[in-house]
């Protein structure tokens, strides 16, 4: 379970299959939310929920035709430490033990992702409504449930579409873009299923 975390972009889609393959784990307790609120045990389902809606998203067609994005290379959001921050105690991603968890920066760099990447699909051409109804509804709900001090009270604007057709580099650039999500929504499964299952209090 710990070595999930240290993730390299050569074996991710292995990790994503293992991810999606996982059943959802019990809950045994809920989840301080940075708010001060209590993070509800449906906070897993709903992260789960994003990754699968974003794994579907990097097979349509209509997005991407003439792209395979399992090929492509991933644009990772370099502005925070979730890898890091939320790897569990005892793991060895760095080549030393992690004693301790820091769940509050774990949270609020998570909290940091989900708005990143919620203002960066925010503002894509979305002719067909495909991101709308699938990745960035779920990851608002993620939000709303789980993140509210997260979500944006408002929204960038969205890029205007000269036709219903995305050029080569705009497709290859959202595959790529959707790849770097797909591998940071894992470390963000991973993180909540940790912090439920109560592992980082004992």
């Amino acid at each position: 379970f710990l070595s999930y975390f240290c993730l390299f972009p050569d074996f991710s889609s292995a990790l994503t299959l293992l991810v999606l393959s996982s059943p959802i784990p019990q809950v045994k307790q809920s989840l301080p939310q940075t708010g001060g609120e209590q993070m509800m045990d449906s906070c897993v389902f709903y992260a789960e929920k994003l990754l699968r809606n974003i794994t579907d998203t990097l097979t349509q067609t209509k997005l991407f035709s003439g792209i395979d994005c399992r090929k492509q290379n991933m644009e990772l959001n370099l502005e925070t430490s979730t890898p890091s921050v939320c790897s569990p105690r005892t793991s060895t991603c760095s080549g030393s033990t992690k004693s301790e968890f820091d769940e509050e920066s774990c949270l609020m760099n998570i909290g940091a992702d989900l708005t990143h990447y919620h203002n960066l699909l925010s503002a894509q051409p979305d002719p067909d409504n495909l991101l709308n109804l699938s990745v960035l509804s779920s990851l608002r709900e993620l939000m709303e449930n789980c993140f509210k001090e997260s979500l944006p009270t408002k929204l960038a604007p969205r890029k205007d579409a000269v036709d219903t057709t995305r050029n080569f580099n705009e497709r290859l650039s959202l595959c790529k873009v959707l790849r770097g999500f797909q591998v940071r929504t894992i470390t963000i499964n991973r993180a909540i299923s940790y912090m439920n299952s109560g592992e980082h209090l004992q």
